[in-house]
């Protein structure tokens, strides 16, 4: 069984700043870390091919300091890992992203089964998952947490997803995209096996030459999503602890309505 799985490098949550002329986040000088619901994808990615055999292999499109997250996807298992990377893509928003991660996997060739996180941690869109099935014309499955059964003679998955009423059993054919829910396992943490083989690893990078992509879908230039302004709403102050009985509060509760 051959699995991708496509992972993002994100700020760490904790460290995030805004360039306030730009719009965009300042990723220079901040700590990155593994988009966190990638983890789920990694660790169920590892799990299928323990269970299955074959391979895993991690791809994302970053800058050069996105192969730190591609090291710890490979000390935790992962087989191969791949990075896209190149000055061109910059300033990507999901459109473009997705359309250049379809394009690496099509330079990757055969595959079985392609996992996400279901959303980055610093875009929040969960558009790039669903849009790399659109590019590559193959079936998904949005919100999973859990894989039921795949049945590779019979090129079949069958997945349970979360949904706003509750969840839905949904059977797809394979290959087949999978975008995965926090609830679907418990990531592993890295052996030290699993770091010395990392840290030796060769990890390729790829050009958007490399993997043909049009100039014109691409990084900014390929982006129709605009950023207008982005903000840090402003902090409110302290409010007002009332004391009393029931009657007394809720007539200074009104009170204060009144005077907004």
């Amino acid at each position: 069984m051959r699995i991708i799985v496509c992972i993002k490098e994100v700020p760490d949550t904790t460290d995030i700043k805004i360039n306030p002329e730009t719009n965009t986040l300042i990723r220079e000088g901040v700590e990155s870390i593994i988009n966190p619901f990638d983890m789920y994808a990694l660790e169920e990615g590892i799990r299928l091919k323990e269970k299955f055999g074959g391979e895993v292999i991690a791809l994302s499109m970053g800058p050069p300091q996105a192969e730190r997250s591609l090291r710890e996807a490979l000390s935790l298992g992962v087989d191969e890992a791949i990075l896209l990377s190149d000055r061109e893509f910059a300033g990507a928003d999901t459109l473009a992203t997705s359309y250049t991660l379809a394009q690496g996997i099509k330079k990757i060739g055969a595959y079985d089964l392609i996992i996400c996180g279901k959303q980055a941690a610093d875009g929040d869109t969960a558009q790039v998952g669903p849009g790399i099935s659109v590019r590559l014309d193959i079936p998904q499955i949005t919100y999973v947490s859990e894989i039921k059964e795949i049945n590779l003679e019979e090129k079949k998955i069958k997945a349970r997803r979360m949904s706003e009423e509750g969840y839905e059993v949904i059977q797809s054919k394979l290959p087949c995209l999978i975008t995965v829910v926090k609830e679907i396992n418990e990531p592993r943490l890295p052996s030290l096996k699993g770091k010395m083989r990392a840290k030796k690893a060769e990890i390729r990078v790829w050009s958007a030459e490399d993997i043909e992509t049009d100039k014109d879908r691409i990084g900014l230039q390929g982006s129709p999503t605009q950023v207008i302004k982005i903000f840090f709403p402003p902090q409110h102050k302290g409010g007002e602890i009332l004391q009393g009985d029931t009657k007394e509060i809720v007539e200074k509760l009104a009170g204060i309505l009144r005077e907004i």
